[in-house]
């Protein structure tokens, strides 16, 4: 018999699905019975594990330079030749496992979730996963390699987003006149990359017996809890209370800046980028990343010592990359580490407080990571929308902690006015994931009898959609760049349907944020990090409840939440403007 020893299995080529393969078989022969089927499961989860480390730390290499054509052919090695095999073997041993019988109440939702994966499984469907993944790196490939000429010096799209903020008009316009010749350059190349996209993502569909894509990206995203119909229900609340408020605060900007419209590089709704209504410098909260980094600790530590003592240990395993350079893809993101416990940070820093609350963002996603542990790797990876509120709580948690006398990054005024701007950008991003998600209803609902889809129809759709929820930014002579709306975010081609979440978790993390004001701080965090502790062994409703909110996304909610966070930043207004 063999011994299962990952630390043995490590000394081999990792690469290789010969190294696995006797685990594999192994797994598949080992006798399961109510007492031995707990052990199984066990070492089936702790190589799941190593597997997905293995593979998050060849992706993250491939984003940290996307030049470096070495990580890139590792990378694509294991797409294309061990993660198909790994697919299958995983696939077997769901089915083992289902068909066992082994039925206990502290996996129910870890079997309910391989269920549904096993139902959707089918064979044909691994080439076409390796395609798509094959698509979605070139996207990174086309879209990080972006050159941007400013001033003689050459800088990439996230560098670029310094001039985007600038308090000079003029400078703001360049920008992002420069900005758009970059992504008009790749605008055919990204046309093609998402058109592969939608025929491969179709025929998985079919393939799996369903009529259309998002009947199948629901299930296969676990969306127990809420279909279609509610987020088209959500859409129109946010049309019918979201948007008329943030038309509103765009009529004081224009008000305030003696403005006669809101042009786009005044209002940036894909990098989530505003000028206020006050003509005031940008913030400048640290020079180096070492700044960043201990900033973060002084923050986190202040707020709760668990959580301070996870960032730190980031910090001291090189777990943090933050800042940004040529050639390092676009975007940021935490990435699970499960054989470690631990996470990574990527981002894109550019010294400016977009950057800061990325950073307090994507913290919270390692602080999920960190608190979730679970006795099994699948009881870890909680429910997306739910995920997106351990980030976007931590945004609003951290806030207080801001000033440098809490060894934050500003002076008290600025901390105001640094919450003042997330609290009006929070606002002003609901309308835009709005767009996000209904334009991707339409695409993969959309009924190819009458002719395939082109890259004109998505322009005019995404147009379409773009002025319901954003028909305030006035785009000039530049209606062919607002048509491609859709190519700046890269959820469309890499994650598909991802992006309503973020809207969902808006809505909760609002909640926890106001019962810390309500209930206390101490409270509120025992709550947060509660819910964080459940992993995934609670269903989404029960997991917002935990973190003391409610799972619902209609005009009333929404319509309360608004009012609140209309009184705050009109009390934040008034210490700004104190002199």
């Amino acid at each position: 018999m063999l011994n299962f020893d990952l630390e043995e299995l490590q000394k081999g080529d990792t690469d290789s699905w010969d190294t696995y393969k006797p685990y594999f078989e192994e797994l598949n022969k080992r006798p399961l019975t109510d007492e031995s089927t707990k052990a199984w499961l066990k070492d089936w989860s702790d190589m799941s594990r190593l597997l997905e480390e293995i593979g998050t730390q060849a992706y993250i290499n491939t984003t940290l330079d996307t030049t470096n054509e070495a990580y890139r052919d590792r990378y694509m090695q294991l797409v294309e030749n061990l993660q198909p095999k790994l697919t299958q073997a995983d696939q077997d041993l769901k089915v083992r496992l289902l068909e066992s019988g082994y039925a206990y109440d502290e996996i129910a939702l870890v079997l309910r979730n391989m269920r549904n994966e096993a139902d959707l499984f089918r064979e044909e469907n691994i080439p076409i996963n390796t395609e798509v993944t094959k698509l979605t790196n070139q996207y990174d490939q086309a879209t990080g390699g972006i050159e941007i000429d400013w001033d003689g010096e050459k800088l990439n799209m996230s560098q670029i987003s310094v001039y985007l903020q600038d308090e000079d008009r003029a400078v703001r316009e360049k920008a992002w006149r420069a900005m758009k010749d970059g992504w008009m350059g790749v605008r055919d190349e990204l046309n093609s990359i998402y058109l592969k996209l939608l025929k491969l993502r179709k025929q998985k569909a079919k393939n799996a017996g369903f009529s259309d894509y998002r009947s199948f990206r629901f299930r296969e995203m676990g969306r127990f809890a809420y279909g279609p119909a509610d987020c088209l229900s959500f859409h129109e609340a946010i049309e019918k209370t979201i948007v008329p408020i943030v038309n509103e605060q765009l009529e004081k900007i224009k008000a305030g800046r003696q403005l006669d419209d809101i042009r786009p590089w005044d209002w940036l709704p894909e990098r989530g980028m505003s000028i206020q209504a006050e003509e005031l410098p940008p913030l400048k909260p640290y020079q180096t990343e070492d700044e960043l980094i201990q900033g973060g600790v002084n923050i986190f530590s202040q707020l709760d010592e668990t959580l301070g003592r996870h960032f730190a240990d980031m910090a001291e395993h090189s777990l943090l990359d933050l800042e940004s350079r040529a050639g390092k893809a676009m975007g940021g993101y935490c990435a699970r580490m499960p054989q470690q416990g631990k996470a990574f940070i990527f981002m894109n820093g550019i010294g400016s407080h977009d950057t800061v609350q990325t950073l307090l963002h994507e913290a919270g996603h390692a602080f999920h990571d960190y608190e979730g542990t679970q006795p099994l790797t699948w009881q870890e990876s909680a429910p997306l929308e739910f995920c997106e509120v351990a980030s976007m709580s931590m945004e609003k948690l951290a806030a207080p902690y801001l000033s440098k006398k809490f060894g934050g990054y500003y002076n008290d005024k600025d901390a105001a006015r640094a919450f003042l701007e997330h609290l009006r950008t929070e606002m002003m991003f609901l309308p835009y994931m709005a767009t996000v998600d209904a334009f991707q209803h339409w695409v993969y609902t959309y009924d190819e009898s009458e002719g395939e889809l082109t890259a004109d129809m998505l322009d005019a759709k995404w147009l379409e959609t773009e002025e319901r929820f954003l028909g305030a930014i006035n785009y000039g002579d530049d209606v062919e760049f607002r048509k491609t709306g859709w190519h700046r975010k890269l959820h469309i081609f890499q994650i598909p349907f991802y992006y309503i979440e973020y809207g969902m978790a808006q809505v909760g993390a609002m909640q926890v944020w106001r019962n810390s004001m309500n209930n206390g701080e101490d409270q509120t965090l025992e709550a947060y990090k509660t819910a964080l502790g459940y992993g995934s062994t609670k269903t989404l409703p029960e997991l917002f409840n935990a973190a003391g909110a409610e799972f619902r996304f209609d005009v009333d909610m929404l319509s309360g939440i608004a009012k609140m966070v209309q009184a705050k930043i009109a009390e934040l207004e008034e210490v700004i403007s104190e002199d």
